[in-house]
């Protein structure tokens, strides 16, 4: 038993003893003491949600098992801040220095800083290394140097680096324990007795913990990889990784993914196999999602909050509880909309394809604020990442350059014909229409009467009749974009005469509240001032944005635009009874056949991969390569260096954007330090 000079192991969302480089660090000094700390109060609003912490709760329980057997334990601590929670240990246990991985998050990049200088102050020594990611994000850049503004841009670069990602290492074979007679272990509560009831389903399941990961890992790459390509849509069969929750915890290593698919690749390339070949690369572009999420929320850090391209924050979205309670309770009266909602409740996954289905529906038929989908994802779903959540809510949004066009509406009906087209997910997750024939089961409202009857079906009362008529929601969302375009042009016009007239300032400090059964808090910690050290950093340090002057909003903001000629009138009323119908189903779905156009291809929608599918959207990499000497500055954008314009990519993340095309000075990302936060 070592009980000096000991280093300090703080786990967070890298819950693994393989391939885990701060471990490795710890293990190579010597004597080692392994720590988590429970904060959640530091996550602010987005503090983990049931599903999250059961898997949370049974993860660390396999850590602290895998640990023991190495020699040591994992000392769980439960504090409101975690930097004092660290120094707590570092008095008790006589420790010297602090290893740890990094993470993206704005809060999580501010928290590590402050842990570095205060830890720093101290005599501590602090190192910390990338565990999560191929490539950090400051090593991916264009030839000026500059952050990528495309998906495709940015993921042929990472597969054309120079260097590969360093492959995986094993576990340490033993661990020497640090001396803990002092340092006192906390019982944490992740679940309340109200809770326990539904957390026993998600056991039949799931099974968290490091080594589950890598048997979800082998079975997938030994069986569904092959035919990946083909069967990924398939929203009613076991078609993907599943791997989603494992790699947000950190439990397998993104490196480990990549390098044993990569072998697969190989194998399959030197068989001839194309099929394996296509299926390879489409796995390993959701890898490439995952790690472009990170790249985003580290040089865009208020990407969960606001939108990236700047004319968007002038969009009038419809702020409808009514709206919001039937989506989350799956009474859309769209089938494969409520399904999926169903299905989230329930278990706390959803596949990839349905989520992009749920999201736009959210978005674009009922027009509600994008954020408050991206929260209750964030509340409900088992791989529940921020990163990887902001990238797909803004993807699904039309606020990316590369994403889906913001006026284009998928219709429910035809992507059930796409990713259900026998109708059994449907009939699985909604009893009530179990009976009704594949021929009606995604659009209800055209089956004939007797139809309805055999089936049991009484439209508007066991089943609702839909929401919004698919015509009506583009009508909508046309007059919403007319709108938003006067709204963007009015405001540049007042900026740039110096009035602003009502518009600038007093538009933007009016937040959109929101529902109070999830509602978040609006408030912020106060900023704090991010002076690099100065000692000099480890190229394995982390770089960290300085945010000090990000909460105050920039006069003469940069907006983008290009603006609609007219408005015709004023935008169409929005119900407030949402169960309030047009007079009969034929007519406010007569033409509901005739929308096949919205029949599009879904392969650029690959962004919820954090969830399903490629969900293997993965999440951990190693230790990069060392340079000696060299030095990882404080990452602190100047206000010129953004916005850029954002080149519309048709290979990008959702393909050629129509919309993008006939506003093409729109692309305009807006400048983060430049943005209120508030709303």
């Amino acid at each position: 038993m070592s009980s000096n000079g000991c280093s300090i192991v703080w786990f967070r969302r890298d819950l693994r003893v393989e391939d885990n480089p701060a471990l490795m660090a710890g293990v190579r000094a010597g004597a080692v003491v392994a720590v988590f700390i429970w904060a959640p109060e530091e996550e602010g609003q987005y503090q983990p949600g049931r599903v999250s912490r059961w898997w949370l709760k049974h993860s660390l329980a396999y850590l602290d098992s895998s640990l023991r057997n190495l020699g040591t334990p994992l000392i769980t601590k439960r504090s409101t801040d975690s930097v004092s929670a660290l120094l707590e240990v570092v008095k008790s246990t006589g420790a010297t220095q602090l290893f740890f991985t990094h993470l993206y998050d704005p809060l999580s990049l501010i928290r590590d800083h402050r842990a570095k200088e205060v830890l720093t102050a101290h005599g501590i020594t602090v190192r910390s290394f990338n565990s999560d990611l191929l490539y950090e994000p400051w090593d991916v850049n264009d030839e000026h140097g500059q952050p990528f503004t495309t998906f495709d841009a940015f993921w042929g670069r990472c597969l054309n680096m120079p260097y590969d990602p360093p492959a995986p290492f094993l576990p340490p074979k033993r661990i020497i324990p640090g001396d803990i007679s002092r340092c006192s272990c906390d019982a944490l509560v992740f679940e309340d007795e109200s809770e326990r009831a539904s957390n026993a389903l998600l056991a039949r399941a799931w099974s968290p913990g490091w080594s589950n990961a890598d048997k979800a890992l082998t079975t997938f790459i030994n069986g569904p990889l092959i035919e990946y390509s083909e069967n990924r849509r398939k929203a009613d069969s076991a078609t993907t990784s599943f791997l989603s929750p494992h790699l947000h915890f950190g439990e397998v290593s993104v490196k480990k993914v990549f390098h044993l698919v990569r072998i697969k690749q190989v194998l399959w390339a030197n068989e001839g196999n194309k099929a394996g070949e296509e299926s390879v690369n489409l796995f390993l572009k959701s890898i490439g999602l995952r790690e472009y999420s990170r790249y985003v929320s580290f040089n865009h850090p208020y990407s969960h909050e606001r939108p990236l391209l700047g004319h968007l924050k002038f969009f009038p979205w419809v702020v409808n509880e009514g709206y919001f309670k039937a989506w989350r309770q799956g009474r859309t009266g769209y089938p494969l909309v409520d399904a999926g909602m169903r299905e989230l409740w329930a278990t706390g996954w959803l596949h990839d394809r349905i989520r992009v289905v749920v999201s736009s529906f959210f978005v674009k038929v009922l027009q509600l604020p994008w954020r408050w989908g991206m929260k209750y994802f964030w509340d409900t779903l088992l791989d529940a990442d921020l990163e990887s959540d902001a990238l797909g809510w803004q993807y699904i949004t039309g606020t990316l350059p590369d994403g889906r066009e913001f006026d284009r509406i998928d219709n429910p009906q035809f992507e059930g014909y796409k990713f259900d087209p026998n109708g059994e997910y449907v009939r699985r997750w909604l009893p009530e229409l179990s009976r009704l024939p594949t021929q009606w089961i995604h659009h209800p409202w055209n089956a004939p009467e007797s139809v309805l009857q055999a089936a049991g079906i009484e439209l508007g009362s066991n089943y609702p009749l839909p929401i919004v008529a698919i015509d009506e929601a583009k009508a909508r969302l046309q007059e919403a974009l007319i709108q938003m375009w006067q709204q963007e042009a009015a405001y540049r016009a007042a900026t740039e005469n110096g009035t602003e007239e009502g518009l600038g300032e007093s538009f933007e400090s009016t937040p959109i509240a929101f529902p109070e059964d999830i509602q978040m808090e609006e408030g912020h910690e106060s900023v704090r001032n991010n002076t690099p050290a100065a000692s000099t950093r480890r190229y394995e340090d982390q770089m960290v944005p300085s945010i000090t002057s990000s909460l105050v909003r920039v006069e003469g903001e940069e907006t983008s635009l290009d603006v609609q000629n007219s408005a015709e009138e004023s935008r169409a009323e929005v119900p407030i009874n949402v169960n309030a119908q047009q007079n009969t189903r034929e007519t406010v779905f007569h033409t509901a056949n005739r929308n096949t156009q919205l029949q599009h291809n879904n392969n650029n929608t690959t962004w919820f991969r954090n969830g399903a599918e490629d969900s293997t959207a993965e999440s951990s990499s190693s230790t990069r390569r060392e340079r000696d000497g060299g030095e990882v500055p404080v990452w602190s954008p100047t206000t010129s260096s953004y916005p850029e314009p954002f080149v519309d990519d048709e290979n990008g993340l959702g393909g050629s954007s129509s919309y993008l095309q006939r506003h093409p000075q729109s692309h305009q990302l807006m400048n983060w330090t430049r943005l209120p936060q508030t709303g």
